[in-house]
């Protein structure tokens, strides 16, 4: 599983199904910086996530995903963190989208990799998830990731795309592409493989 959100972002009292909110701060200024710009203030609320990774193990892996789509089962913490949004699922195949922000540049001043990164491994992962019956767990043995074009405020909508390649008893692969909405240009692809666990075993 990927850590719940960083240390720097505070927690608030749980919501239904998770919130985020941003908002400008003209009132707050960086030190020793000459053009003084407003500091920026996103925050975000989420539930405890274990309640519904227990009620995955009770569900087909396509059922689960389809109900975190339809809103029936909170978002993961990682989603709302991201900006991640579920927009298509079905079997050996997911697509997630996610709007790139100021908040996941990096110091040099484009959208830091890790967003295309999360994105490729939330789509991948969860394209096999859907080929899992009840009562089975999995976890990414594996992750490439090979980045084409820059991201920028300006890319706009991005949509990631899982498929299976193969899905064996106990390992499975994947790939997928992150394209930019708007003209469907490929901004990274990549491939993973998975461990399968029969029976809910542990990872």
């Amino acid at each position: 599983m990927l850590p719940i959100l960083p240390s720097c972002v505070k927690e608030l009292e749980p919501v239904s199904l998770g919130r985020v909110t941003d908002r400008d701060r003209a009132a707050d200024r960086l030190p020793g910086v000459d053009a003084q710009p407003a500091r920026r203030e996103r925050t975000v609320a989420w539930v405890d996530p274990l309640p519904a990774a227990e009620k995955a193990l009770t569900m087909s892996g396509l059922d689960y995903l389809r109900a975190l789509q339809r809103g029936e089962l909170p978002a993961a913490p990682i989603a709302l963190t991201m900006g991640m949004t579920i927009e298509e699922v079905e079997e050996a195949r997911v697509v997630f989208a996610a709007e790139p922000g100021e908040h996941h540049y990096n110091p040099i001043g484009t959208v830091h990799g890790g967003l295309l990164a999360t994105l490729l491994d939330s789509v991948m992962a969860c394209s096999v998830h859907t080929t899992l019956p009840a009562g089975t767990r999995y976890t990414t043995l594996e992750l490439k990731v090979n980045y084409v074009r820059p991201v920028t405020l300006g890319t706009g909508r991005i949509v990631a795309e899982g498929r299976v390649l193969h899905r064996g008893s106990t390992v499975a692969t994947a790939e997928g592409r992150a394209t930019r909405a708007a003209d469907g240009a490929l901004l990274a692809h990549g491939t993973t493989t998975c461990l399968v666990m029969a029976g809910g075993g542990r990872a």
